[in-house]
């Protein structure tokens, strides 16, 4: 059993974690491995929302059972409570591997796959980015983008909290000592000047880039709240990391007429070179990133392989 304390300081770099969830999607859509529908159940009065998730990843020979509980009645930090685990299974030897909480495997594998979908879809030329939020996703999101997209060299930052625009500026330091961070105080204004907008802040965000606020080109991720409905449907075009999984949890994203836009093209069929991700330079393209729980298991097996060689965690003797 591997706790949150565990994990928490179990070395890994950015290029590592964003090389181990695109081997997830590359193994995915070639049909090496199986990652169903999540299911999921929720208090009617938006209390709380829990998600099942199950994956076999064939390359890696792992089976993996993920689950989520998120507790947030008022929006507000000092009440919300969010507890999500994962549990690993040798599927060679057919032995347990770990019981292990899945917060920092969230923190990180979320924004490694936003840096996938930012270079699948980056436009020519792009050299700026503007990060809304600054919770956890926040926090991790420029190391992981730059790792895959080093030609960004504009950084900007919305936030209203002076403690994470600190930890996020402490955090993109640590592995990248000589860049710059503009902090900026209009969000709509930054967008009109950024080739990328990325969408990382929690429900309770008063942010909400529209269409018109988009340059040319631009290419806007949602990763959790900062995006206006209209940044969907008048995209020009549509990309997401699984369209089944958008329809599941983008609800909140749908037009006047309660729908969904249509997804152009998913992530592992774009990796894969089965689908392309932009085809002309001044389309607007929408962004969806939803948790696959392969893309878990990539991060999940890579952190208890070095926490358990470290002898961190405790055995316990369940079925015995």
């Amino acid at each position: 059993m591997l706790s949150r304390s565990d994990l928490a300081d179990v070395p890994i770099a950015p290029a590592e974690v964003v090389r181990a969830v695109e081997e997830a999607y590359l193994a995915l859509a070639a049909g090496d491995s199986d990652n169903p529908r999540k299911l999921s159940v929720a208090h009617p009065d938006g209390w709380s929302v829990a998600y099942a998730m199950l994956g076999r990843d064939g390359r890696r020979r792992v089976v993996a059972m993920k689950t989520s509980y998120k507790f947030d009645p008022h929006h507000d930090r000092s009440t919300k409570r969010y507890y999500t685990t994962i549990s690993l299974y040798d599927d060679a030897t057919g032995l347990p591997i770990a019981l292990m909480d899945c917060s920092r495997v969230g923190a990180l594998r979320t924004p490694a796959v936003s840096a996938l979908l930012v270079r699948e879809t980056i436009r020519p030329g792009a050299r700026s980015v503007l990060l809304i939020g600054t919770g956890t996703q926040g926090r991790n999101a420029l190391p992981h983008l730059l790792s895959a997209n080093p030609q960004l060299n504009r950084l900007m930052l919305y936030g209203t909290h002076p403690e994470g625009l600190e930890a996020v500026y402490r955090e993109l330091l640590q592995y990248n000592p000589q860049a710059e961070l503009e902090i900026v105080s209009d969000a709509r204004a930054a967008a009109r000047t950024a080739d990328v907008v990325l969408a990382t802040a929690g429900p309770g965000t008063r942010v909400a880039i529209e269409a018109e606020d988009l340059a040319p080109g631009a290419t806007a991720v949602l990763v959790g709240y900062g995006l206006a409905p209209s940044t969907l449907h008048e995209a020009d075009r549509v990309i997401a990391t699984s369209a089944e999984q958008m329809a599941l949890t983008g609800t909140d994203m749908a037009g006047p007429d309660g729908r969904l836009r249509r997804v152009d093209a998913e992530l592992p069929e774009i990796l894969n070179r089965r689908a392309v991700g932009r085809i002309g330079d001044d389309e607007r393209i929408f962004v969806y990133n939803s948790g696959l729980v392969l893309t878990d298991v990539a991060v999940a097996h890579a952190l208890a392989a070095r926490a358990i060689s470290e002898g961190r965690g405790t055995e316990v003797p369940l079925w015995d």
